[in-house]
C-alpha cells in the first residue's frame, strides 16, 4: 500500500517505520520536520510507570489553589479560560476512583514494556546509542512527602511496578550528586531515558529514509473525504493521494479528527524546559523532583529540567511565569550548580479529557487512522502506538483490547 503518514514526532515516525518494516511504501509528512515538537523537549524518561492519570480524587478542590499560587506548576492564560471550560468540565468529572482505575489499566498496557519498545524500534540503526535503560527516581522532602502521595504509589503498585523506598543515605549512595538535596526518595527500576530525544527521533526518521522512504516538509490544510474514506491530503505541497492516511498530529489533532467522527476532547498542555549547559552537575538517573513536579535529567553536555502544566491554546507565545517558577526552583534544589548558558522552550502535550490517548481507525473514514493524546507520556509510549498503527493498518491481529483507546468513545 501507499501510506501517508502526517506528523513527525516520535509516534508518526514510529508509525512509518514499522509500516516501513512490514513492506509499505511510505511518505512521512511534517510541516517543520522530525521532532519539531514536544518529541524533541521532554524529559526524555521513558516513564513505564507512569500510569497515574492527573485526573486524580481531589483535584477538583486542589486546583483553584494552585492557579493562584506561583510556587506551583499549574498556570492559565485567564483570558483563554472561556473556551477551556468546556474541557475542563469534562477533564475534571473524570477526577474518580471508577475512572483512574480504567486510566491506569489503559496505561500499564501502553507503558508497561517501554524500553523493550524502543530498542525494538531502533534496532540495528543508530538512534539505539541514545536509549540508556535503568532507573527512574523520585526525590521528596522527607517521609512525610512521600507518604502524602501514597494513593499514586498505590496504584503502580495495583498495576505490578516495582519500586523501592530510600532513605536520604541511599540516595545519596545511588548517586552522589544527589547528596544532601532529598530527605527521601524513590527507586523505580525497569525504566529508562533518552539521552537526547530530538537528536534520537531525528535518528530514527533519517534510518526511514535511508531505506527508501520518503520525508516531506509540508503543511496539512485539509483531507477530502468521499464517501466514507479519504481520497487526498490538500497541503503546501498540493493533493496527496494515498490508499492509507494516519494522523499523528498530537496537540493540533483536533480540528481534523473532529471532522472525521472523533468527539473525545482534546487541549494543549503547554509544557516548558530549562537548559543549563555544560554544567558542573551531572545525575546518574533521571530524578522527578516530587515538590515541583518537575523532571531534571543529564543530556549531552546540559542539565535538561522540564515540567509545568499551562493551559493557554495554541497561539500565544511562552509565558514568563513558569519559566521563573523553574529557574528557582532548581536555584532552590541546586544551589552550587554552575553552568555556562541557558536554554528555555516551550511546547504542547496532547491531553485528552479522559487521560487516555486516541489510538485507532477513525469513525467516519475507514482508511484513515490516528494516533495522539498521549499528554506526559508521548515519548514513552510512542514506539508501541506506532506499533499498534502499523498492525492495525496492515490487517495484523493485535494481542490487546484497544478499546479504551477508541475513537469513537465518548471522551
Amino acid at each position: 500500500m501507499d501510506i501517508l503518514v502526517i506528523g513527525a514526532g516520535i509516534v508518526g515516525v514510529s508509525t512509518a517505520i514499522w509500516l516501513q518494516r512490514a513492506g509499505h511504501d511510505v511518505t512521512l509528512m511534517d510541516r517543520t520536520g522530525p521532532a519539531a515538537g514536544a518529541s524533541h523537549g521532554n524529559a526524555g524518561v521513558l516513564a513505564s510507570g507512569a500510569v497515574l492519570p492527573l485526573t486524580v480524587p481531589g483535584l477538583l478542590t486542589k486546583a483553584p489553589g494552585m492557579l493562584l499560587d506561583p510556587d506551583q506548576p499549574l498556570f492559565l492564560k485567564w483570558r483563554y479560560l472561556p473556551r477551556l471550560v468546556p474541557f475542563l468540565a469534562r477533564y475534571l468529572r473524570h477526577g474518580n476512583e471508577a475512572q483512574v482505575q480504567r486510566a491506569s489499566r489503559a496505561l500499564t498496557e501502553l507503558l508497561h514494556d517501554s524500553p523493550e519498545q524502543h530498542l525494538a524500534l531502533a534496532a540495528d540503526t543508530p538512534a539505539a546509542e541514545f536509549i540508556k535503560t535503568g532507573s527512574y527516581l523520585f526525590g521528596y522532602a522527607d517521609k512525610a512527602a512521600f507518604d502524602a502521595d501514597a494513593y499514586g504509589w498505590n496504584i503502580r503498585r495495583q498495576r505490578g511496578f516495582e519500586f523501592r523506598e530510600l532513605t536520604a543515605g541511599q540516595l545519596e549512595e545511588h548517586d552522589p550528586a544527589l547528596g544532601h538535596r532529598f530527605g527521601y526518595g524513590v527507586d523505580c527500576p525497569g525504566h529508562g531515558q533518552i539521552t537526547d530525544p530530538g537528536a534520537y527521533v531525528t535518528a530514527l526518521a533519517d534510518h526511514f529514509v535511508a531505506q527508501g522512504g520518503k520525508l516531506l516538509i509540508s503543511s496539512l490544510r485539509n483531507l477530502d473525504v468521499q464517501n466514507g474514506r479519504v481520497v487526498a491530503a490538500l497541503t503546501d505541497a498540493g493533493r496527496i493521494t494515498a490508499d492509507q492516511f494516519v494522523l499523528t498530529i498530537g496537540a493540533w489533532s483536533g480540528p481534523l479528527t473532529h471532522k472525521l467522527g472523533i468527539s473525545v476532547p482534546l487541549e494543549t498542555e503547554r509544557g516548558y524546559h530549562v537548559e543549563f549547559l555544560d554544567p558542573s552537575i551531572t545525575l546518574k538517573s533521571p530524578i522527578m523532583v516530587a515538590a515541583g513536579k518537575f523532571v531534571a535529567s543529564s543530556m549531552k553536555g546540559r542539565l535538561r529540567c522540564a515540567g509545568i502544566v499551562e493551559f493557554g491554546g495554541l497561539l500565544d507565545p511562552p509565558s514568563r511565569p513558569p519559566v521563573d517558577l523553574l529557574k528557582r526552583q532548581v536555584a532552590r534544589l541546586f544551589p552550587d550548580l554552575t553552568y555556562s548558558g541557558t536554554v528555555e522552550w516551550m511546547g504542547h502535550r496532547p491531553a485528552t479529557s479522559d487521560s487516555m490517548p486516541v489510538i485507532g481507525r477513525t469513525p467516519k473514514a475507514e482508511n484513515v487512522f490516528v494516533g495522539y493524546g498521549h499528554q506526559h507520556v508521548g515519548l514513552t509510549g510512542g514506539p508501541k502506538t506506532g506499533r499498534w498503527l502499523a498492525q492495525m493498518i496492515t490487517g495484523q491481529r493485535v494481542n490487546t483490547d484497544l478499546s479504551a483507546y477508541s475513537p469513537d468513545r465518548p471522551g
